[in-house]
């Protein structure tokens, strides 16, 4: 939802992202548009009748719908009839129709406007959502009788919306029963081939195979055809109970070693089984389609195969993994192959080769390690500089805290009891045991505890861009989302049980502060509550979810409640943002705590000189810095906004004779705290493609005429020529986008 959305948003089940393209609209909407003069004919060109026909069986609703809104116009009833006929049939590319609507020799034509993606440069408007690149339906009609009749309505197609497993039902019944056709598919091509497991994933499907010889492009492809003759015949989706006896006889019998240790693993009874026909089954609880033939064949695709550990444990075998997308209809999978395409052109692993900005040296050095470079780390310092700053203004003192510690500290926290499968082993030091950091929160403590605190001193608020370092096995990593090292935005306020309201809305503001900053505007936030197993007693979760929902509030913030969904130690807000191409993404977290105060015994003194128990409140907005800036690569394609590009001007001399002259400007520009680089000794054509390339914001032809004039003719990446413009109004503008953080020149 937007920022100023007061309702709440459509719940959907995702934790990191998703692709839900578009947002809701009601089908066959109909506005005014006025593309069309009155009296303007329509253009014929190369169509007929029956183009205008059609639209599948959600036509004649259509229809409807259309007619309903133009009968509001003073239009005769054939020109009605033929543009809401034009309507139903729906949008389709570079169509043109014409059909006579009246005796008179009036004509309806239609054209469709836009496509998909069309936001080449990558700027921070969602691609899929922005109206000038939702695909339009534009009927047109006049009539030449007296020129009496003319007008023109605009019909927006109902978006596509790409929606997740967890947001769709049926979606989720189609990419389960897809995985079963594709382990059917590939086990009539490859008899040796073991099946093992097969679930639905958030917008797909996969199947594991053990397969020792391998699939190949050309084998999916054969196993692609044979699903497609499965799906044409139809075959009934049958549920069975069976006892645990009679499935272990039948997987015995077919010789698969992988289905028994899933049959061992299912405590629960009666054993269910999904039969295809009577040719194929599977160990599986559902749910499914009725027969195969609800499939659509021209809405699934077999897109990779990658390997995967048995259970994930890099000790047991290699399987072959069949990853695959399926979808309702031909058009959501051709939309989805567009996203695809967007989020791949996006990738910030290559983004960030390409422009020269991180590097992660698995082979050299080691996996999940990242190396920032030179343009990189520029970003990053005045990410943490604005970071800082921020916070210094809000009340936050700023921390640095050691990356090893103690073992006997995180065995105090509950991180070596709770978390030791993502830390890192411990290392003797001078016979004392030590550990890599895997979180900032009991160093905080530590410094906490360092003081003697009086409720007048409450809150207290410690911020650090702490480093820590968490185990990855090789195959879970991937470019800056997922790292062994990596530096949080972590941020511990030590409060009242009556500041807790207060300092949440705090937070909350400064969070919408720090992400808005940096282009992203939308959110779905979601409040989890005390789950079965806590500590606290029951008067402290009660206080605390309601000083949660309260700030919330006051906020204006809509929001879901996740019931049962907080941590042990205390109840949570977890907010997600909404990128260029619809995807969301988990940022940031702010988590009370009742665990670790207690752990460590923190205290205050109260009024009556007593000792209590502060609340801790846990915070990050980025989450990881890291994370965000592969987030933000990808969000901006790589063209990042003015105020926090690595190199913001490129001066680019057309001749050696104004070298002095652009050193001269260079010199101004830098002064001014504007980056700036010079490229010459090539011809002009290729001084601008190569700093297109570099997706440079602001490049600056000088020729001698500029020279002579004190001006720059100017370009930039997100509008093209700007015209000639003086030195002093260049490095005011950048000035003025610097300190304003805006995104164009």
């Amino acid at each position: 939802h937007k920022l100023a959305s007061k309702g709440p948003p459509p719940r959907t089940g995702t934790s990191m992202s998703c692709c839900s393209i578009g947002s809701a609209r009601a089908p066959g909407v109909v506005r005014p548009y006025s593309g069309v003069r009155p009296g303007q004919r329509c253009q014929a060109g190369a169509s007929s009748a029956g183009a205008a026909a059609g639209g599948g069986g959600g036509a004649s609703n259509k229809m409807g719908i259309a007619a309903a809104a133009l009968a509001r116009r003073a239009w005769s009833p054939a020109t009605r009839l033929a543009v809401a006929a034009r309507v139903a049939a729906g949008p389709s590319l570079a169509v043109a129709a014409v059909a006579p609507s009246s005796s008179s020799g009036a004509c309806v034509g239609s054209r469709v406007a836009a496509s998909w993606g069309g936001h080449g440069r990558g700027y921070a408007s969602n691609v899929f959502q922005n109206q000038n690149s939702r695909l339009k339906a534009v009927a047109e009609a006049s009539e030449t009788s007296g020129g009496k009749e003319a007008a023109a309505v605009e019909v927006v197609a109902p978006p596509i919306k790409l929606l997740t497993s967890a947001e769709s039902e049926d979606l989720l019944k189609i990419r389960h029963t897809t995985a079963h056709i594709c382990a059917m598919a590939t086990q009539k091509l490859f008899p040796n081939a073991q099946c093992t497991i097969g679930p639905w994933i958030d917008r797909g499907f996969y199947y594991d195979f053990f397969y020792p010889d391998g699939f190949s492009d050309k084998d999916l492809k054969l196993i692609k055809k044979q699903m497609i003759k499965i799906m044409n015949k139809g075959y009934p989706l049958r549920r069975e109970e069976v006892t645990r006896a009679e499935a272990e006889r039948r997987i015995k019998e077919l010789n698969e070693p992988y289905k028994l240790e899933i049959l061992e693993s299912i405590k629960t009874e009666p054993i269910t089984i999904y039969h295809i026909g009577d040719e194929w089954w599977d160990l599986c609880a559902g749910p499914h389609v009725e027969t195969t033939k609800m499939i659509h064949p021209k809405a699934f695709d077999l897109e990779s195969v990658a390997g995967a550990y048995w259970r994930g444990d890099e000790t047991k075998p290699m399987l072959q993994r069949i990853y695959g997308t399926a979808w309702g209809s031909p058009e959501e999978l051709t939309a989805y192959n567009t996203f695809k395409a967007e989020a791949a052109r996006r990738d910030h692993r290559k983004l960030g080769k390409d422009l020269n900005l991180f590097s992660i040296q698995q082979e050299d050095v080691g996996g999940g390690l990242v190396f920032w470079h030179p343009k990189g780390a520029l970003m990053r310092n005045m990410i943490e500089n604005f970071w800082k700053d921020l916070h210094l203004a809000r009340g936050y003192d700023l921390l640095y805290t050691p990356h090893v510690g103690k073992l006997d500290l995180w065995k105090t926290s509950g991180h070596a009891d709770f978390y030791a499968e993502n830390m890192y082993k411990p290392m003797a030091v001078e016979e004392e045991v030590y550990q890599l950091k895997p979180m900032n929160c009991p160093f905080h403590v530590a410094v906490y505890k360092d003081g003697y605190h009086s409720y007048r001193d409450l809150p207290i608020r410690y911020a650090e861009m702490g480093t820590v370092y968490r185990y990855e096995r090789s195959g879970t990593m991937h470019g800056l989302f997922r790292v062994r090292g990596f530096t949080q935005d972590d941020a511990h306020i030590f409060c009242l049980p009556g500041q807790i309201a207060d300092e949440i809305k705090g937070v909350l503001d400064l969070t919408e502060e720090i992400l808005t900053t940096f282009g992203f505007t939308e959110f779905e936030v979601n409040l989890s509550t005390q789950p079965e197993k806590s500590v606290g007693g029951p008067e402290f979760w009660d206080k605390a979810e309601g000083a949660l929902k309260e700030a919330l509030g006051v906020k204006g913030w809509a929001y879901e409640v996740d019931e049962g969904g907080g941590a042990f130690y205390g109840p949570k807000i977890d907010i997600k943002i909404l990128d260029a191409i619809g995807r969301k993404w988990q940022c940031s977290t702010i988590q009370l705590d009742f665990n670790l105060p207690a752990r460590f015994e923190l205290s205050y003194i109260d009024a009556e000189n007593t000792k209590q128990r502060p609340i801790m409140i846990h915070r990050a907005i980025f989450g990881s810095l890291e994370r965000f800036f592969g987030i933000l690569t990808e969000n901006y394609a790589g063209a990042f906004p003015l105020w926090i590009a690595p190199t913001q001007v490129r001066l680019l001399p057309v001749t050696d004779a104004v070298t002095p002259y652009v050193e001269e400007t260079a010199r101004r520009m830098r002064a001014a705290g504007v980056r700036v680089d010079i490229t010459s000794h090539e011809r002009l054509a290729k001084l601008v493609r190569n700093a297109e390339k570099a997706k440079i914001p602001v490049m600056c032809v000088v020729g001698e005429q500029e020279a002579k004039d004190g001006t720059l003719a100017v370009r930039t990446y997100a509008d093209g020529d700007q015209g000639v413009i003086s030195v002093d109004d260049v490095i005011a503008r950048c000035d003025a986008a610097n300190k304003g953080k805006l995104e164009k020149f």
